[in-house]
């Protein structure tokens, strides 16, 4: 329903408006002789109330169906003092809306709460959603745990005998390589009874490990020949690798033994340190040659649904195999040249040294802080004990004293040590 308002000097409707439902649209006049300017204003019609005090009779909406309700306030003034005159308006309305809630007391509606609502921040829910999936993953957990549980025991029941003998393999190399350690540490003052302990041990380990897979043949892989495995599938490669790769350690450690076991005045100290530390060279060459033939048979056996794409597929992947392992053994037998030539002509880190340099020395190691025991006067002229010097560049390249790098390389494995990694490829 449409109600146009004369707007006059001498009466005015008062008309209450919400601000918040009250939505003014202006609307233009129609035709170029006019000059005035009018202003539509779209009212709901439930917020449409009559205002006490007015004069005029108040016009009832006789259908409430009707969506909104339109009044025009039109003037006859030129267009600046119809501008003024609608922020009047829209100014006096305003307020006389706001003082007559306050002092009635009317209740606001809810898209007054809304206004008034803070702005939410959408950046302050990332943590709560952060947290709340860390909850629903741990709750997952929680509730798979007796299944993770109940599936982790079947397979060590189906892989028991495997994983015992990586157990007993891994907790003999550790026992026997620490009790090398300390047989070398102890230099002259070592026990033979005890290598010979181990050599004991490690052989009847090693004998065991193979009279119980004796069917597999898995002592061919020493040779480089491929056991007697079927299926040959990754899990068997991988258990058959390992396993090989303990048995090179052992021999090794076996050797280092009978290495210990020569009387020192046949072999010196120092000569014995070069031995051990070219055992350990060959020892890790002899365990990355030996899973070759296994990876080479794996990559190329095909299955019957393959056809001739699996296997050329196959052929590529193993001759890419072939040359990366080629050149990792390439760096490998560098190292072992050096080795080699160390252990046969001997190390240059320093010289003998005469009388006066030790009385000039004090006659003490600056190392074991005792008397010199075969005094070696290195490039820098610090004198030390042959003995602690030996073991100083076990880990080290400089002096002690004044960190002048005396040579290029550490010589590692000097001390009897076997290296842990696990070559399994």
């Amino acid at each position: 329903m449409k109600l146009r308002v004369q707007n006059d000097r001498t009466s005015r409707g008062k008309v209450k408006l919400r601000e918040s439902s009250t939505v003014m649209q202006p609307s233009s006049i129609d035709g170029g002789g006019q000059t005035g300017h009018g202003l539509s204003l779209t009212l709901q019609p439930e917020l449409l109330t009559r205002t006490p005090g007015t004069s005029a009779a108040t016009t009832a909406i006789p259908d409430k169906s009707l969506d909104e309700v339109h009044v025009s306030m039109t003037g006859g003034e030129s267009g600046g003092g119809a501008s003024s005159r609608r922020s009047r308006v829209h100014s006096q309305s305003h307020s006389h809306s706001h003082s007559h809630g306050h002092d009635q007391g009317l209740p606001r509606s809810s898209s007054d709460h809304d206004l008034d609502a803070p702005d939410s921040d959408p950046d302050s829910g990332e943590p709560s959603s952060s947290l709340s999936e860390l909850r629903c993953l741990f709750r997952w957990i929680q509730r798979s745990l007796p299944f993770l549980v109940i599936l982790c025991a079947k397979l060590v029941i189906q892989h028991v005998l495997g994983l015992t003998v990586g157990v007993g393999l891994f907790t003999t190399f550790l026992y026997v390589n620490k009790n090398i350690q300390i047989q070398v540490f102890l230099q002259g003052r070592h026990s033979k009874l005890q290598c010979l302990w181990l050599i004991v041990f490690l052989s009847s380990s090693t004998l065991l490990l193979y009279y119980t897979f004796l069917p597999e043949k898995l002592y061919q892989c020493l040779i480089l020949l491929n056991p007697a495995v079927h299926p040959l599938g990754f899990w068997e490669v991988l258990w058959v690798v390992g396993i090989t790769n303990f048995i090179i350690k052992f021999i090794f450690m076996g050797i280092k033994c009978l290495i210990l076991l020569l009387p020192c005045s046949v072999v010196t100290h120092s000569t014995q340190a070069r031995g051990l530390m070219l055992s350990e060279e060959l020892s890790q060459v002899h365990q990355a040659v030996a899973p070759v033939p296994l990876w080479f048979r794996y990559l190329v056996t095909i299955q019957e649904t393959d056809g001739p794409a699996g296997l050329t597929l196959g052929i590529l992947l193993a001759l890419v195999y072939l040359i990366l392992k080629l050149l990792g053994l390439y760096s490998q037998w560098t190292s072992v040249l050096k080795t080699v030539r160390i252990f046969l002509s001997g190390e240059d880190t320093g010289t003998p040294a005469t009388r006066s340099q030790c009385s000039e020395a004090g006659n003490v190691c600056p190392i074991c802080q005792g008397e010199f025991r075969g005094p070696q006067a290195l490039l820098c002229q610090h004198i030390f004990c042959a003995e602690c010097i030996t073991l100083w560049f076990n880990r080290e390249k400089s002096c002690p004293l004044c960190r002048t790098v005396i040579t290029e390389k550490v010589f590692k494995w000097r001390d009897g040590a076997t290296s842990p990694h696990l070559q399994i490829y």
